[in-house]
């Protein structure tokens, strides 16, 4: 069976070699934000013949064709995901480097209105925040979770028009 990473990559006329196609199965399967060096750890240990420069070119191949997106969370590494219809945000825990997905309505509003009365039609954006755990505060994340994804359902952001 194929991943859905490999699904996309067909769809878009890619050559899938084995290789590939194990890269492709470890960055679906991935449920955090790899580098290349995690993707190349967890791609050999199912193909020990694959190598890291092999891993880089197809990352870079998948990010230029619109499947894999880059982010550089201000650690030195580029970390990936696979390109998704549904948005999100990011936000970052600067001790741990713990990447937590998020989504929020206010949050898109507000950039939307912000956008607008600046004269601009929003197209795309990104949001990364770079934080702190709060001492002595209650985290909805569980302790050991190296990443989450997070789902705010918030109503209760209050911001006037602007």
């Amino acid at each position: 069976m194929s991943s859905k990473l490999e699904q996309l990559c067909i769809e878009k006329g890619l050559r899938m070699t084995g290789q590939r196609r194990v890269i492709a199965q470890v960055l679906s399967d991935s449920k955090d934000h790899p580098d290349v060096e995690l993707v190349y750890k967890r791609a050999a240990d199912l193909d020990d013949t694959i190598s890291i420069s092999t891993v880089y070119r197809t990352v870079r191949m998948f990010e230029e064709n619109g499947i894999l997106e880059r982010h550089d969370f201000g650690d030195g590494r580029a970390r990936y995901e696979e390109v998704s219809e549904e948005h999100h945000d990011h936000l970052i825990n600067v001790e741990t480097g713990q990447v937590i997905e998020f989504t929020n309505a206010d949050i898109e509003e507000l950039q939307r209105i912000i956008a607008e009365k600046l004269g601009f039609d929003l197209i795309d954006h990104r949001l990364e925040l770079y934080g702190r755990p709060i001492k002595g505060r209650e985290s909805d994340i569980p302790d050991g979770t190296s990443e989450a994804v997070v789902n705010i359902n918030q109503t209760s952001l209050k911001h006037k028009d602007i």
